[in-house]
């Protein structure tokens, strides 16, 4: 099977305004196969292996649900249940612990 190549940007303009509206300090975001960070470098992102882990799941969720499908699903979910209920998040934070999510997933 050929790897999801993905790619980070770093200091995104976009996780800097995900920060803010959740108050926090550093975040990453996924949006299609790019990873935004905003409070974090590359180095430290790449050094958290739960952390790659969640992101590496949405990236999984994006290429099954469509781009456009994730940010429906996971804009809906939010509304109905909050951050921490939307099953996306779930599925992402189970995913933490999964050792082969990041099998098929390339970081450039």
């Amino acid at each position: 099977m050929e790897k999801i190549k993905c790619r980070i940007r770093e200091n995104s303009w976009l996780a800097r305004i995900a920060a803010r509206f959740m108050r926090v300090q550093s975040v990453a975001m996924v949006l299609g196969r790019t990873i935004h960070l905003y409070g974090a470098s590359r180095e430290r992102f790449l050094s958290d292996i739960a952390w790659m882990r969640h992101e590496a799941c949405h990236i999984k969720q994006y290429q099954h649900l469509g781009y456009f499908g994730f940010l429906w699903q996971y804009f809906s979910e939010y509304l109905r249940r909050g951050y921490y209920n939307n099953t996306l998040e779930v599925a992402a934070r189970a995913s933490e612990e999964d050792p082969a999510i990041l099998d098929d997933i390339e970081i450039i």
